[in-house]
């Protein structure tokens, strides 16, 4: 399974987002590669993944960038919540 988490700039925000990720998985005992990547590479990083993880400010620009996908867009209000996180993971990855 692969998780990849978007920012606008792939710097920051993205491999925060990343590393709590991997927390709030950790938590479900679940397993996933989890990539971070900036708006303009989503189309490459998503490529097989499952789930997308962006803010709700991006979630539109990256249903955009990605096009027909699989991968499923699911939007974070906040960052450094890993109980939300696991909560839309866990929904989202049923």
């Amino acid at each position: 399974m692969k998780i990849v988490a978007v920012c606008g700039a792939g710097i920051g925000t993205s491999a925060i987002l990343k590393v709590n990720a991997e927390r709030a998985l950790e938590r479900l005992d679940l397993s996933a590669d989890v990539d971070a990547s900036d708006l303009a590479g989503i189309a490459v990083a998503a490529a097989d993944a499952q789930v997308i993880l962006t803010s709700s400010e991006l979630a539109e620009a990256v249903r955009d960038a990605i096009g027909t996908s699989f991968a499923e867009v699911v939007e974070v209000t906040n960052y450094f919540d890993v109980d939300e996180i696991s909560q839309l993971l866990e929904r989202s990855l049923g």
